[in-house]
């Protein structure tokens, strides 16, 4: 069984990377500028003016999504559980990878944006296989979720997928990453999965809100006993 070499106890290390390519926590942030007016790809920048309940004109600055389909929804992430048909306990799939913005190496889970003519469910099993290698089946979703309305209109439906590890496709996963991805995924055991986030902060990595936001209603599940 590998394991990584940090102090993590990692039950499970996904092959997600060609050979040649470098481990996230390698990578570095370089610089910083202010964008040019059209020059971002993903994202651009919009001054809002609206109304507040008084009837008072007011303005808004907020970050946009520039590529969003017809069907109204960004992206999708994808809470992905490895189901065994041994005495294995079901297992969370998370990811590793740099990301710039904050300087670090987060801990997520899969996700990806919607294609146009693409349905939710359509992007969640195409993303999974694409960057875990896994072939799993959609067993729920959420409505339509914000990530921080405050600041952007980027949106998303958060995903369950159960992956059979029995079957033949799930035995040797193989991953499609495209050349500016470098992820690394790792399975923990479900039930341990709200303290390794715990362990993961204190060395250092950032978390991603929706992991991290799972981790903490399981967390609430066990103090209040909620089944």
């Amino acid at each position: 069984m590998l394991k990584t070499l940090t102090t993590i106890s990692f039950t499970r290390f996904l092959r997600t990377m060609p050979v040649l390519k470098g481990k996230p926590e390698a990578a570095k942030l370089l610089s910083s500028r202010p964008a040019q007016p059209g020059e971002c790809k993903w994202i651009g920048l919009e001054k809002l003016t609206y109304q507040d309940p008084n009837g008072q004109q007011r303005e808004w600055d907020s970050a946009v999504r520039t590529t969003r389909s017809a069907g109204g929804v960004d992206g999708i992430g994808i809470l992905t559980i490895l189901k065994y048909n041994d005495d294995r306990p079901d297992e969370i799939v998370l990811q590793k990878q740099f990301r710039p913005p904050v300087e670090g190496v987060c801990i997520e889970m899969p996700a990806g944006l919607i294609d146009e003519n693409e349905s939710i469910e359509e992007a969640a099993l195409r993303e999974l296989r694409e960057e875990t290698g896994y072939v799993g089946k959609i067993v729920g979703k959420t409505p339509t979720i914000f990530n921080d309305p405050g600041f952007t209109n980027t949106n998303l439906s958060l995903v369950t997928a159960e992956v059979d590890m029995s079957l033949p496709e799930n035995q040797d996963p193989q991953t499609q990453l495209e050349d500016n991805e470098f992820i690394v995924c790792f399975s923990v055991p479900l039930k341990d999965f709200p303290q390794e986030m715990i362990n993961l902060d204190s060395q250092g990595y950032k978390l991603d809100a929706r992991v991290e936001n799972v981790a903490h209603g399981i967390r609430l599940a066990q103090q209040y006993n909620i089944v």
